[in-house]
């Protein structure tokens, strides 16, 4: 397994496709949709020119968004999942989204690949100089949490999001 993060591109149209519709049209973390998500050439489209807007340190961004890279988590030219990294926090990733979301397709769970994904992210928050960054993930999600605990995740709360779409949200801060 060689796992890298790209950015999106239409040369991977197929398998980007095949990955977001494992995910039958709900939120996709970390990938940039929005759900419903339909995986089509427009959608595709969108994404990449979202992605270079926010990727690009220079442009001015309103209060809602901060500068973002998103990333395809790539082994051998198949998108297995998706992150994003946030360069900062606004009021909303403060509580909610932290500075890394990221999700694995369901075919693809439970093989390493949130681990290596969240292991790139980090080395992303190390260059662009971050001291620690907030990762956030759902209580009942035990996959997640273990990926982010064992990345060296310290567990600051667990809060109550409900008005945010969530039940139980625990956030960790990691030391970089």
């Amino acid at each position: 397994m060689t796992t890298t993060l790209l950015r999106p591109t239409t040369d991977l149209f197929d398998s980007w496709a095949a990955a977001v519709a494992e995910f039958d049209g709900a939120h996709v973390d970390g990938s940039g949709l929005q759900a419903p998500v339909t995986p089509d050439r427009a959608t595709l489209d969108a994404l990449t020119e979202k992605a270079a807007l926010l990727a690009d340190t220079s442009a001015e961004l309103d209060d809602d968004h901060v500068h973002n890279d998103l990333y395809w988590i790539v082994d051998d030219r198949e998108v297995v999942g998706f992150l994003s990294f946030r360069h900062d926090l606004n009021e909303w990733l403060r509580e909610a989204g932290g500075h890394i979301g990221y999700s694995v397709r369901a075919s693809r769970r439970r093989q390493g690949y949130a681990s290596a994904a969240l292991r790139l992210g980090l080395e992303r928050a190390r260059e662009i100089g971050l001291d620690r960054v907030l990762v956030t993930c759902d209580d009942d999600n035990v996959g997640s949490f273990r990926t982010i605990e064992g990345a060296g995740g310290v567990l600051q709360d667990v809060s109550d999001q409900s008005a945010r779409g969530h039940a139980l949200l625990r956030r960790y801060w990691i030391t970089l």
